[in-house]
C-alpha cells in the first residue's frame, strides 16, 4: 500500500482536497498504505467515491496460526441442506467450467445473490432453477402437473417439464452449457499439468472418461410420460444404469440422482406418472430426499449430517413424518447412522447414552462415511508403525532454519507429522526431502497443483509431483509389488486442499513405516470435497504438529499473514506491492479491473496481462467471473468465439476434474477438440467436455485459484459480495499475489469485519473424533 491514494507506481495523485476522508478500522495504523483514489484509462486520478475510505482492503499481521480453517466463496447464501457450511465446495466442488456456478455457495455476487441455491452443480439463479418457477413447497401438497404430454405435446406441461424443456431450448441455441443445467458425472481426479519452466514440457493426459451408459427406449418412454425431454436420458442412464427406466418407473423420486435435477422437479415427474397415488409422505420420496440432502452436503464439504438438522430440513420439504422417514432410510442401508458424545464415536439409535449423557447422532452416506473411517485407520496405522532408524538428528543439525530443523525431527520421531506454515514455509517439507534423500531413503514431495509442483522443484526438489499425478502413477516413484508407493518418505504440500477420498487413498497407498508429512497454509479455503482432513488432523492432537517461524516477506506477506490471525491492518508499501481503487457500482468495478489487468499493471508494475490474475467472489452477476471475462476478452482480445465460443489466444481454466483448475491459453481447434497450452504442455479437450471442463481464465473465484499463485493479482470485492465474505476467502484471495496486489474495493466495512469477524464456518466431519478415539489409551 502507497501514499499514492490509488495510483499505481508513476501516475499522477489526487489533490488530497478531493479524496474522500479514511473510515477507522480499528486501532491507529502505524503507517499509510491505503490507495483511496483509482486511476482512470488515461492515467488520470479520480477521487474515492464517498463513503469508500482506506478501511477497506489493507492489512496484516504474523504467521497464521495452525487454524485449519476454510472459508466460502458463498454469495451470502446458504445451501438448503441444514448446517451446509463450507458453501463454497458445493459450487467449484462441480469441477467443470461452469458447474455449480451460481447456485452454491462459491458464488458470492453471483445472479441473484441472497437466493438459496437448489442443487448442487445446477445453475440456481438459471433457468434450470427459475423456469421451474416455484418456491419451496411449503403446504405439504407435491406439486401437481399440468400435462402427461412429453416435450413436444400439445397439452399443458407440469412444472418440471416446463423448466427442463427451458433448460433444453437454452442449450440448443447455444446461449446455455449443457453443464449449466445438468452436470455428468465426472471421474475421479486426475493430474493438473502446467509444467515448470525448468523441465520439459509433460503432456496432460486427458481424465478417464467414466464408461457411457446409452440410454433406453424405454427411458425415452418413461421420462416423455413423466414429462421430462428426452435430452435428460443420457444422464439419467450415466446415474442410475442399464435398468434406469424400470427403477424410475419403480421409484420416480429417483430422479434426484441426475445430477441438477431439483426435489420440486422430482415431485412433478413423480406426479405424472402416479397420479392420485403420489403424495408428501410416500416412504420412496421420503428416502430420496435424505439421500439428496446428505449429496448436497457433501458438496458443501460435510461427510455426515446431525439428525435434527436433518429431521428439520425434511420438514421443511413436506415430509410429514421426519422421524420416520430417517428410520426408515436407515433401515433400508441408504444411510449410516453414528453416535458422538462423550464417551467417543460409535454407532447408536438413540440420542442419550447408557448414562443419560447427551450423544449427537450424525448420518452419512456410506461412501463418505467408510472413506473417513479408513483414513482414521491409515493414519493410525502410520502413527503405530515402526519406523526404519535414521540419523535423523545429523540431518536436523544441517537444516537451513530452526523450523526446518523440529520438522526433521519430529519427522524421524514419528510415522505422521503436521506441518503449519505460509508460503515461504515451504520450504522446510523441502528441506525434509532433500535431507531424507541424503540419508539414503526414497523421499518425494507432492502438492496439490501443477503450479505448486513448479514452486517445489524451485526450492531445490526436483522430482516434485502432484498428488493426483503420483496416485495415478503418472508420476513419482511408482508402486512395489505390494502395490504401496515406493517410498520411505511423503511430504504432502496444500494438504487443506485433500477432501477425505483423496487422503484415504493416498493413505492406503502407503506402506507401514512411511512417514507421512502433511504440510500447508491453515488459513486458506478447504478442499473442493467433502471433509477437512488437514484440520481434523491438527485439531485430534494425535501426531505432532510443527508450527512454522518463517513468516513470508515484504508488505504482501505483513498484509496476509495479519489477515490469517484476523487482523486488517494497514501495511508500508513503497514498491506499490499493494493498492486499493474503491469503486462505487458493478460498472465501475468492471472498467477499474479490465483497466488495472490491461494498462495500470503491466506499464506501473511491469507484469503484462497474461500474468496477471482476476480473482471473484463468484461466476454470475454483474460483477463475477462470466462478466468480467467478457470484458477482459473485449479488450484484450476480442474475436468471434468460433471455436465453442473461443479464439486463439483466449486464457482459459481448464477443470479435468473436479476440484482442479489447471490455467492455459487457446492454440486452436479441429475435429479433434480444442488445443490449448497449459504451462507450455499440449492439451487437446473433446468437443464434447468443452462445455464442461473449459472456461474463459482471465477470472477465476479463489476456490479455483488455491493451489496456484501468479506475479501480480487483481481482487475485486463487488458491493453483493459484502455479506459472503470470510476471513478465509479473504486469506486466499490475497495470498495469490506473489509480487503485487490490486484490490478493486466495493464492500466497503464489509472486508475488516470479514476477517475479523467472519472465519469459516464450520464442516461436520468425524475424522477429529476417530483419531481421537484411536489414539485414547485402552482402559
Amino acid at each position: 500500500m502507497t501514499n499514492d491514494r490509488g495510483h499505481l507506481a508513476g501516475e499522477p495523485t489526487a489533490a488530497p482536497a478531493e479524496e474522500a476522508a479514511p473510515r477507522p478500522t480499528g486501532p491507529a495504523p502505524e503507517a499509510t498504505g491505503a490507495s483511496h483514489g483509482s486511476t482512470d484509462d488515461a492515467g488520470a486520478t479520480e477521487p474515492a467515491a464517498p463513503g469508500e475510505g482506506s478501511g477497506g482492503a489493507e492489512e496484516a499481521g504474523a504467521v497464521p496460526a495452525s487454524r485449519g480453517e476454510g472459508g466460502t466463496d458463498s454469495g451470502g447464501t446458504e445451501p438448503d441442506v441444514p448446517g451446509a457450511a463450507d458453501a463454497h465446495a458445493a459450487a467449484d466442488a462441480e469441477g467443470g467450467a461452469e458447474r455449480g456456478s451460481d447456485a452454491a455457495a462459491d458464488e458470492t455476487g453471483a445472479d441473484g445473490a441472497g437466493t438459496e441455491p437448489d442443487v448442487p452443480g445446477a445453475a440456481g439463479t438459471h433457468a434450470a432453477a427459475d423456469a421451474e418457477g416455484g418456491a419451496e413447497d411449503t403446504t405439504g401438497a407435491v406439486p401437481a402437473a399440468r400435462g402427461e404430454g412429453g416435450e413436444d405435446g400439445g397439452q399443458a406441461r407440469s412444472a418440471v417439464a416446463e423448466a427442463l424443456a427451458a433448460a433444453v431450448r437454452a442449450v440448443e441455441s447455444g446461449e446455455r452449457s449443457a453443464a449449466s443445467f445438468f452436470n455428468e458425472p465426472k471421474p475421479r481426479p486426475r493430474p493438473a499439468a502446467r509444467t515448470s519452466p525448468a523441465q520439459p514440457a509433460r503432456p496432460v493426459p486427458a481424465p478417464a472418461a467414466r464408461a457411457a451408459v446409452a440410454p433406453s427406449a424405454g427411458l425415452v418412454e418413461v421420462l416423455a410420460a413423466g414429462g421430462a425431454p428426452q435430452q435428460l436420458a443420457p444422464q439419467a442412464a450415466q446415474a442410475l444404469g442399464e435398468q434406469a427406466a424400470d427403477v424410475l418407473r419403480e421409484d420416480p423420486w429417483r430422479l434426484l440422482a441426475v445430477p441438477g435435477v431439483r426435489p420440486e422437479q422430482a415431485d412433478g415427474f413423480a406426479r405424472a406418472l402416479l397420479g392420485p397415488e403420489c403424495g408428501p409422505g410416500d416412504e420412496r420420496r421420503a428416502q430420496a430426499l435424505v439421500v439428496w440432502l446428505l449429496e448436497r452436503a457433501a458438496l458443501a464439504g460435510h461427510t455426515v449430517l446431525d439428525a435434527p438438522a436433518l429431521r428439520a430440513e425434511l420438514a421443511r420439504r413436506s415430509v410429514p413424518d421426519p422421524d420416520e422417514a430417517l428410520q426408515s432410510a436407515i433401515a433400508e442401508g441408504a444411510v449410516l447412522v453414528f453416535q458422538e458424545g462423550p464417551e467417543g464415536e460409535g454407532e447408536s439409535e438413540s440420542e442419550e447414552g447408557d448414562a443419560g449423557s447427551p450423544v449427537s447422532l450424525l448420518l452419512g452416506l456410506d461412501r463418505y462415511a467408510m472413506a473417513e473411517e479408513s483414513l482414521a485407520d491409515g493414519l493410525a496405522r502410520l502413527i503405530a508403525a515402526t519406523l526404519p532408524e535414521a540419523d535423523w538428528e545429523a540431518a536436523a543439525g544441517a537444516a537451513p532454519s530452526p523450523s526446518a530443523a523440529e520438522l526433521i525431527r519430529a519427522a524421524g520421531a514419528c510415522g505422521l507429522v503436521a506441518h503449519s506454515g505460509g508460503e515461504a514455509a515451504r520450504a522446510e517439507p523441502a528441506a525434509l526431502v532433500t535431507a531424507a534423500a541424503g540419508l539414503g531413503l526414497r523421499a518425494c514431495a507432492a502438492a496439490h497443483t501443477e503450479d505448486g509442483r513448479r514452486r517445489l522443484t524451485e526450492l531445490g526438489v526436483p522430482d516434485a509431483v502432484t498428488v493426483a499425478g503420483l496416485l495415478s502413477g503418472q508420476e513419482g516413484p511408482g508402486r512395489d509389488e505390494d502395490g504401496c508407493l515406493a517410498l520411505d518418505v511423503l511430504a504432502v504440500l496444500d494438504a487443506p486442499q485433500l477432501d477425505v477420498e483423496t487422503a484415504a487413498l493416498l493413505v492406503e497407498s502407503l506402506a507401514d513405516g512411511t512417514r507421512l508429512v502433511l504440510g500447508g497454509d491453515p488459513g486458506v479455503l478447504w478442499s473442493a470435497g467433502p471433509g477437512r482432513v488437514f484440520a481434523d488432523v491438527v485439531a485430534a492432537r494425535a501426531c505432532p504438529v510443527v508450527v512454522s517461524r518463517t513468516p513470508d516477506p515484504g508488505p504482501l506477506g505483513e498484509l496476509v499473514s495479519g489477515i490469517g490471525v484476523g487482523e486488517l491492518q494497514q501495511v508500508a508499501a513503497p514498491g506499490k506491492e499493494v493498492v486499493i481503487v474503491p469503486v462505487r457500482d458493478p460498472g465501475e468495478a468492471v472498467h477499474r479491473t479490465v483497466q488495472l489487468v490491461a494498462d495500470s499493471v503491466p506499464r506501473a508494475i511491469g507484469v503484462p496481462a497474461d500474468r496477471t490474475q482476476v480473482i471473484t467472489p463468484g461466476h454470475g452477476g454483474p460483477v463475477g467471473t462470466r462478466a468480467l471475462n467478457a470484458a477482459l476478452k473485449e479488450r484484450l482480445n476480442p474475436g468471434p468465439g468460433r471455436f465453442g465460443g473461443f479464439d486463439p489466444g483466449d486464457r482459459v481454466a481448464y477443470v479435468p476434474a473436479p476440484g482442479r483448475m489447471l490455467p492455459g491459453t487457446v492454440t486452436s481447434a479441429d475435429a479433434g477438440g480444442l488445443r490449448l497450452d497449459c504451462g507450455g504442455a499440449p492439451v487437446v479437450v473433446p468437443p464434447d467436455r468443452v462445455a464442461d471442463e473449459v472456461r474463459h481464465g482471465w477470472a477465476v473465484t479463489a476456490h479455483q485459484a488455491a493451489g496456484t499463485r501468479w506475479p501480480a493479482a487483481v481482487v475485486v470485492l463487488p458491493g453483493d459480495a459484502a455479506a459472503s465474505l470470510t476471513r478465509s476467502w479473504v486469506y486466499t484471495a490475497f495470498s495469490r499475489a506473489e509480487r503485487h496486489l490490486s484490490v478493486v474495493h466495493g464492500v466497503d466495512q464489509a472486508l475488516p469485519r470479514a476477517v475479523a469477524e467472519v472465519p469459516a464456518k464450520e464442516r461436520t466431519t468425524r475424522l477429529r473424533s476417530l483419531l481421537q478415539a484411536q489414539s485414547r489409551p485402552a482402559e
